[in-house]
């Protein structure tokens, strides 16, 4: 379970956790109050030094079209080994939801397939982060 502070503003929340965690917190803290839901994907090394990035914008408050097949290239491009996936609820609200979690599935499964990892895949909104990862997820 998510310590309390988990639902703090995210420029606090970045400063309290550790580690990789709080540095993506802060790598992907803009998009939370982006009025659009906003994928973006981090291509991290071994080292877990930043690769390259990917925006999709959706243009729609509640949903984004994630081609899982440019996700995938992106990974391959890059030679990375790692890679952290943030959206946006524009709502406020962080938690998952029932499609997150099956698209999550999904893109765990096809970067495993070429031999990356998805480290995480946080949800930032006005009200807080919610990590995969803190929830056993990943």
């Amino acid at each position: 379970m998510a310590p309390p502070y988990f639902r703090l503003p995210l420029d606090r929340l970045a400063v309290l956790e550790s580690g990789p965690l709080g540095a993506t917190i802060a790598l992907f803290e803009p998009i939370a109050t982006v009025r659009e839901e906003v994928a973006v994907f981090a291509y991290l090394d071994p080292k877990w030094r930043l690769l390259g990035m990917r925006h999709l914008p959706s243009g729609l408050a509640d949903a984004v079209m994630i081609p899982l097949r440019e996700i995938v290239a992106d990974a391959l491009a890059f030679d990375c080994t790692a890679v952290v996936m943030a959206h946006n609820h524009p709502s406020g609200d962080p938690t998952p939801s029932d499609a997150d979690y099956a698209f999550t599935r999904r893109l765990a499964h096809a970067l495993d397939l070429v031999g990356v990892r998805l480290f995480d895949h946080l949800v930032l909104a006005r009200d807080g982060c919610e990590s995969f990862r803190r929830r056993g997820l990943l």
